[in-house]
């Protein structure tokens, strides 16, 4: 085995160490802005941010020399009983994790407080890898394909239990992994229209349609319905006269049923949209019955379940989520503007990095940071500081920086070619840290809603940075097994 791990050293890609370990510098000379102020100026010492992130940058180190001299025979082995050991570790986290901030998803061991959602990502994707690389697996199969969603919400759901959210989130980057390994698009096509009938039906809900009794939200939604249902009629069904029939008969009656409301007698032309996806369904039922194919079921149930999820969007966005959760999508979605409230944050950041200007203000020269305009400025707003010190072009390098890494790390998933357990991993591990990227990202610009995603590497914090090292570690142990027999 000391043969092996040696021969693993001349073989491990070391192009992504070296980008890693350039992102996690810089993301402690963020952090050293970010908690700067005029009375310590001692970035060493373990009181303060800086000099504690020091410690979980020498922790990450030993973990991940660690990991890498772990064969990866023993992470295929033991892929399962570390996603249940982690799953019961998020049951258990719901029930002893103290209160902080609305959230019971950190355990406090004395000084050291450990986020276990953190972990359990490289925990499903270890589990993920071993159930799609299995004998005889196929992602068509609806025994396996329910098994592959299990393995993915289950843990999501008890991250939502610890009112976590925003790491929850995260876990939808797996979808994308499916898709890559085969998963019907027309499923993420739904996910799509799931995402952006929810973003309609809010920022366009509550508006009435010119002078007539129509909720804008729900016509736009459900003119949007049969459009797509005809589409993926042409696509999926390769049933272009169908889908014609469906969208004409649905364009018709609307435009009949907006006449009518007009110049006739003004009522809610929403019910007869309602109407109309019922009606579409039966055809479509109707069209299975005749032919016995599937696929026009499944699109029948598309058009009708996406008029029970717009309401089931309202009931939970007005009965379930509370209100700074409401008010937050709303700013987000700018429907709401409260610069002084649940806006504050992303105002701040905003200034903060329009501050910069091109080139930025310099090293702990910052002064939306220095004076804590900024709430969270050294955790999930660390960008501003990067934005404020380093300007734009500093802000465009760290992006050119994790583009980089993400390509990488792409590139190292898809050389493993036959060995889908290591390139599921690998995909996993590319899929997560561009949403993360993505989200936090957003988050600092007002593009995304404030739901408390670390940007990776830099955002001050033990439970990230060891999640991210973890999962790197482990996949490049895989690669770098690719060369070595």
């Amino acid at each position: 085995m000391a043969t092996r791990n040696a021969n693993i050293g001349k073989s491990v890609d070391w192009f992504t160490i070296v980008l890693y370990a350039i992102l996690v510098v810089c993301g402690w000379f963020s952090i050293c802005g970010a908690s700067y102020d005029f009375t310590n100026h001692d970035f060493f010492s373990f009181a303060t941010r800086p000099g504690k992130q020091l410690v979980w940058i020498g922790c990450a180190t030993l973990l991940g020399i660690v990991l890498l001299n772990i064969e990866k025979k023993y992470y295929e082995l033991l892929a399962y009983p570390v996603y249940v050991a982690f799953i019961v570790l998020l049951v258990v986290t719901i029930f002893i994790a103290p209160d902080t901030k609305g959230s019971h998803s950190w355990l406090v061991f004395g000084p050291v407080k450990v986020q276990p959602a953190e972990f359990a990502k490289f925990a499903t994707a270890l589990a993920l890898g071993k159930l799609m690389s299995s004998y005889n697996y196929s992602i068509g199969k609806r025994s396996d394909f329910i098994k592959t969603l299990a393995i993915i919400v289950l843990p999501m759901l008890l991250i939502v239990a610890q009112s976590e959210t925003g790491s929850a989130l995260v876990y939808l980057a797996f979808f994308l992994v499916l898709y890559r390994e085969g998963m019907t698009g027309s499923l993420l096509l739904v996910g799509v229209c799931a995402v952006v009938f929810f973003v309609l039906g809010i920022s366009l809900g509550g508006k009435t349609f010119t002078d007539m009794p129509v909720d804008t939200g729900m016509f736009v939604v459900l003119l949007l319905v049969p459009l797509i249902t005809a589409l993926m009629l042409s696509i999926y069904a390769h049933d272009g006269r169908r889908a014609a029939v469906v969208l004409l008969s649905a364009l018709g009656a609307t435009l009949a049923a907006y006449l009518t409301s007009r110049f006739f007698v003004p009522f809610n032309i929403c019910i007869v949209q309602i109407i109309v996806c019922v009606l579409i369904f039966l055809y479509l039922l109707i069209v299975y019955a005749v032919e016995r194919m599937p696929r026009y079921v499944l699109i029948g149930i598309f058009a009708l379940g996406s008029v029970g999820y717009y309401y089931s969007c309202d009931y939970v966005f007005n009965n379930v989520l509370e209100d700074y959760q409401q008010a937050r999508i709303r700013v987000t979605l700018g429907v709401d503007v409260d610069d002084k409230g649940v806006g504050y944050n992303v105002n701040q950041s905003k200034i903060a990095i329009g501050s910069g200007g091109l080139f930025g203000k310099g090293f702990l020269k910052g002064t939306q940071t220095k004076l804590d305009y900024v709430p969270e400025q050294a955790t999930d707003f660390i960008f501003c500081t990067i934005g404020e010190e380093k300007g734009f072009v500093g802000s465009v390098a760290v992006l050119l920086l994790f583009g980089a890494f993400i390509l990488r790390l792409l590139v190292l998933a898809e050389r493993q070619g036959t060995n889908r357990f290591a390139r599921i991993y690998g995909y996993s591990i590319v899929c997560i840290l561009t949403l993360h990227l993505l989200i936090n990202i957003g988050m600092v610009l007002g593009l995304t809603p404030v739901i408390g995603i670390p940007l990776p590497f830099f955002s001050y914090g033990g439970s990230s940075l060891w999640g991210f090292t973890i999962m790197i570690a482990i996949f490049l142990r895989m690669d770098a097994e690719r060369s070595v027999r």
